[in-house]
Parts: structure tokens; sequence; C-alpha cells
């Protein structure tokens, strides 16, 4: 069952170069929010009210992988680099480990409690760990791979979503791995993320639908009537679920069992990636030249 609500109380903040196009979006524990920004040397950060533009090394393209660690920094896929990158604010400095493939387009990123940076690699049909500058990878038996959202647990597993082989794929602590075959066909999943419960929540981009693995069983819900456009997903401390829906120019809710899409102030806002802040603040990157924030008491509103 899904239902629509007009929300008025958005806040919104415009890219200060008209062809910036934020991409990948994450949480930092100080409250800083930072994002990606796709054909510009530069990352952004949103830090009391007002954004920044921190230079990288390269010019991004399809920067889909971030993540923002413990001290601050954030870590993001750079594929014009064909590295791994690591960027701190003060002083504004960022680094790259390069990797050994000589193909790489990197998929989401994720940080491990431990630190340590995975990533997905569709070219590469496997998903690899970077951890003191070191790279460990974890290759895919099966071709039909193609890995592109990674997410980690708690304890340390890693979870990510095989959209060629229509499966989740699980990696243990101990280093175990085992692919799970999804019960729809052909739902091609992408996003994924984990609830505090345990439960691993992922997009089905081609079936429009929200689905959760645990305990070994599946269950999933329709989006939308028509094709949203499903991309991003995130998990608030309620655990409620967001995702972002590109086509409807909206955000969407998950809250026991039910669908409750939040649109957008404009009609052609394309929300690819989407956070939940330390406060439950949503936050979403929109394609279109904007980062925005549906703040917590209207997140929450039934």
């Amino acid at each position: 069952m899904m239902r629509a609500v007009l929300v008025q109380k958005f806040v919104e903040y415009r890219m200060s170069e008209p062809q910036d196009s934020p991409i990948a979006i994450a949480a930092g524990a100080d409250g800083s929010i930072w994002f990606t920004i796709d054909h510009a040397d530069a990352i952004g950060r949103l830090r009391d009210g007002r954004l920044e533009r921190l230079p990288t090394t390269n010019r991004n393209v399809e920067p889909l992988g971030l993540a923002v660690a413990a001290d601050g920094s954030a870590w993001y896929t750079d594929l014009a680099g064909r590295a791994i990158a690591r960027v701190q604010a003060a002083p504004a400095r960022s680094h790259g480990f390069a990797l050994d493939t000589p193909i790489a387009r990197p998929g989401r990123l994720t940080l491990a409690p431990d630190g340590a940076a995975w990533f997905a690699e569709p070219t590469g049909y496997g998903v690899t760990r970077l951890k003191d500058g070191v790279f460990t990878r974890h290759q895919i038996d099966s071709s039909r791979g193609g890995p592109y959202g990674i997410a980690a647990t708690a304890d340390g597993a890693i979870w990510a979503t095989l959209q060629n082989g229509n499966q989740l794929l699980n990696l243990a602590a101990d280093g175990t791995s085992r692919t799970i075959d999804l019960p729809r066909r052909g739902a091609v999943p992408t996003d994924v993320a984990v609830g505090s419960d345990g439960s691993v929540w992922f997009l089905q981009f081609r079936a429009n639908r929200i689905g959760r693995f645990k305990d070994g069983q599946f269950w999933d819900v329709e989006a939308a009537r028509e094709n949203s456009g499903l991309s991003g997903i995130a998990v608030a401390p309620n655990d409620d679920v967001w995702f972002g829906m590109m086509r409807s120019a909206s955000l969407g809710r998950l809250r026991d069992g039910r669908i409750t899409a939040f649109a957008l102030p404009r009609d052609n806002a394309r929300p690819f990636s989407v956070a939940v802040d330390r406060d439950g603040n949503v936050w979403y990157a929109d394609i279109s030249g904007y980062v925005g924030m549906l703040p917590a008491r209207y997140a929450g509103a039934r």
C-alpha cells in the first residue's frame, strides 16, 4: 500500500556551479554532510548550513561510492584516477590509492567497523577491501556477478548486490562467502543497506520494489504502480527505510510494510542517493544540481 504526502518543509541547497551534479551523499558523525560531484574537481561538504567545495586530485567521473569515517574524513571512488581516495577538510587534502586492475569502474563504497573501505567492482566481478593501503580482492565465481551496492554490518560482515546475477552476496567476517538467489526473477538489485535488526534492505530496480532479507527469508513490497526509478537506500535510526524515486521526483519511506512518497519541491528533481544523519534528518543528492534535506520532525510524521 502506498500513499503520497505533500510536504513543503524541505531545505535545499543549490550548487554554486551550474554544471555541478551531486551523485553520492553520506552523513558524518559530527553532523557534516558529504557529497560527490560528477565532472567536478572537488567534493562537497555541508556543515552548519554552509556549502564547501574541497579540491580533489582528479575531475570526478561517476563517483558512485562515498562514506564518512569516524575521524571525519571521507572516502570515495575515483574513476578518473582509477583509485579509491580519501579526503579531509582541515587542512584540505586528498590522497588516492591506485587500483591495480587495467579496467576499473567502482560501484558503491562502504566503511566497515574496523575502518576498512569496501567497494563493489562491477567490471572486476568482485568486492574489494582497502585497509592500511592494501587491497584485498574477493572474486565472485560467477561471471554473472556485476556487483553494484555494498553495505557493512556491525559485526564486520559485507553484503552486496549482484545486478547481472540477480543475487545477494554475503561475505562473512571470517572470509567465507555465499550468493543468494532472489526469488523474483529479473529484479536487478542495486543499492543495499543493513538495518539495526540485521535486515538486509535492497532496491529491485527493474521490479520497482523494495526487498528485505532476514533470517533466511525474503519479503518485498511494490514502491509505486508506475516505475519510479529507484536509486539510493538508507535506514534511519528508527528503522524507517528511505530511498530515492528519480522518475517521481520524490523520496520514499517504508515503515511497517507501508510506502509513503514525499514529493520534492521541484518537478524535475532527481534524487540519486539518500542518507540519514544522526538526528534522523533525511538527505538526498539531486543530480539536477541540489543537495536537500527533509527534517526529522517531518520525516518521522505519520
